[in-house]
């Protein structure tokens, strides 16, 4: 506004109508005071272009350049940092830019090499510095500049989609619970999986696990999803799409055949888009604020938990008095989710709870019986097998079921839900389902109780031998006031030292081998041998030479006769 108002004014002196009431009117208007406007006629009256942007400076100010967004970068964002640097490059550096004395590099410690830094003159003040910083770089590229392109996205603008129906789409995310729970006897941290309608905000299934999820869970949660009969529903359905990001359970094999058998596109974000999937998101952070944070236990940074480790010695399990049961945390989720379906007024949805704007739209829903969807959602072994007199064998076990009486010689086919290996699916070889299948012979609870006791020994057995070793490994150096080489701690005794070495020598197995103690025998004379090789094999006896039969007869006349000298008669004839 200030271009037009300072032409008005303009326009009203050459009128000779211009007054300081319309003078101190444009200073109002402009949030200026009235010197300022006074000021800006004087500058455009001198020079036709100072009219088009009254109030900018005259002459060349300061601006970042190239250069200085490199410094910035390599500072993580310290612009006092990079103003020192500049300071220093202009009080060592030489006409040429280039550093005139050996101490150059030093004049800021750790800072970027001299020939990077632009040599200014005058290098602008401080305040001068950060004012161009603020002015020339928004505020998405100063965050990026001081933590990463992550914290640059959160100052970026997106747009929002376009309203749609109930189950046109939904998402799909793991979130992890930052407390402790107490499942069988371990603690562990619960994870959550969850699919809820972009359109409604409803969350149509929700599939709890002690513990790392995996493609079981989204299993789960998509069956508790699209189903609408008890203890499910009432909203579910198929839906039309379903976002997921990068995650390798919900790109799994099994999770993309059970939604593409059901006709659902799945829709696989990029990676690092969290904007793209925003309610699922949204839901991960409600729940986060208004569900775990009131639990017991609960931990604003979830810490890494070492699970299984025993207290005090073997036998001890770890001390669960203060943590919430698995059944009881799974309860709260639940509860929550029913509150937030049928209680909660999102202001997305002017006034509705999720479950009420679901209700109210009129989309059709497709419906998917609960025996074809438990189909859909098994995982497919990928070969025929037989129906075996003990049964159907199946990853070196034997699983069996009171419905395989009179059917053996059948062929069949396993279809199971991940990590579930004690009961199995049998189908035909159309792929008629004939029937649940049980693990025979299986542990009872007090073995696989005494396995995982001894699973956990030889863990933390184990863990100690590491930590042991990495003591041994571990270098210590003195600590230093000045510069100079660096000094190793650890005296040890020259029987020490040979007590070690001999222990390595006699545990390395390339030291014990002894390749010369029986030479490999010499190849045949029909092989082309390395002489390298030749050397270090032993030559085989000479082969006897072949003899007659008369000299066979008579061996020792042959020797004798080959060891008698010969003589001449006196006619000259040797005998």
């Amino acid at each position: 506004m200030r271009a037009p108002a300072v032409r008005r004014l303009l326009a009203l002196r050459a009128e000779r109508r211009l007054s300081r009431e319309h003078v101190r009117l444009a200073g109002e208007c402009l949030g200026v005071s009235e010197r300022t406007v006074w000021r800006w006629l004087a500058e455009a009256s001198r020079s036709p272009q100072a009219a088009l942007r009254p109030g900018e400076r005259s002459g060349d100010r300061f601006a970042i350049t190239r250069e200085i967004r490199v410094l910035l970068a390599y500072w993580h964002g310290n612009a006092s940092a990079v103003h020192r640097q500049l300071v220093a490059r202009a009080q060592t550096g030489g006409d040429d830019g280039q550093p005139t004395t050996t101490a150059e590099s030093a004049a800021s410690p750790a800072g970027a090499p001299p020939v990077a830094v632009p040599l200014l003159d005058p290098v602008p003040s401080l305040s001068t510095f950060l004012r161009a910083v603020r002015r020339d770089l928004t505020a998405g590229e100063r965050a990026g500049l001081a933590a990463g392109p992550g914290a640059a996205r959160a100052h970026d603008v997106f747009g929002k989609r376009a309203a749609s129906w109930r189950n046109h789409v939904w998402e799909a995310d793991h979130v992890q619970a930052p407390l402790l729970v107490d499942a069988d006897g371990d603690l562990v941290r619960p994870w959550v999986t969850w699919f809820i309608d972009t359109a409604t905000k409803v969350i149509t299934g929700t599939a709890i696990t002690p513990g790392v999820p995996s493609r079981a869970s989204v299993l789960a949660a998509l069956r508790a999803a699209v189903l609408r009969e008890e203890p499910y529903g009432p909203a579910g359905g198929t839906p039309e799409q379903v976002r997921v990001d990068r995650g390798k359970d919900f790109l799994s094999t099994a999770v993309t055949t059970a939604f593409g058998t059901m006709g659902v596109a799945v829709k696989d974000l990029p990676a690092y888009s969290p904007h793209l999937k925003g309610t699922v998101e949204n839901l991960n952070r409600a729940v986060d604020r208004m569900l775990f944070a009131a639990l017991p236990g609960y931990t604003l940074t979830p810490t890494k938990h070492r699970s299984g480790r025993r207290s005090k010695g073997a036998g001890h399990k770890p001390e669960t008095s203060g943590a919430m049961s698995f059944q009881d945390f799974t309860a709260e989720v639940l509860a929550w989710t029913r509150w937030w379906n049928t209680e909660h007024r999102p202001k997305a949805l002017s006034g509705r709870t999720p479950l009420e704007a679901w209700q109210a739209d009129p989309t059709p829903v497709t419906d998917i019986p609960a025996t074809d969807l438990w189909t859909f959602t098994l995982e497919d072994d990928g070969r025929p097998r037989k129906l075996t007199s003990h049964g159907v064998r199946w990853r070196g076990r034997t699983y069996i079921a009171p419905w395989m009486t009179g059917q053996a010689g059948r062929t069949v086919t396993v279809r199971y839900m991940p990590h579930h290996d004690h009961e199995i699916d049998i189908c035909d070889a159309r792929g008629s389902y004939l029937g649940p299948a049980h693990l025979a012979d299986a542990a009872t609870p007090e073995q696989l109780k005494a396995l995982r006791t001894a699973r956990a020994e030889r863990a933390r057995r184990l863990r100690a031998e590491v930590k042991a070793a990495e003591t041994l490994r571990r270098q210590r150096f003195a600590p230093a006031t000045t510069a100079g080489p660096a000094r190793r701690l650890g005296a040890l005794t020259s029987a020490q030292a040979g007590d070690e070495l001999a222990a390595a020598e006699h545990t390395d197995a390339s030291k014990l081998a002894l390749p010369d103690l029986i030479p490999p025998a010499a190849p045949p004379t029909g092989w082309r041998t390395p002489a390298s090789l030749a050397a270090l094999t032993t030559p085989d006896p000479p082969a006897p030479a072949p003899s007659s039969r008369y000299e066979s007869s008579a061996p020792d006349d042959t020797a004798g006769r080959a060891a008698a000298p010969s003589t001449t008669d006196e006619d000259g004839d040797t005998s």
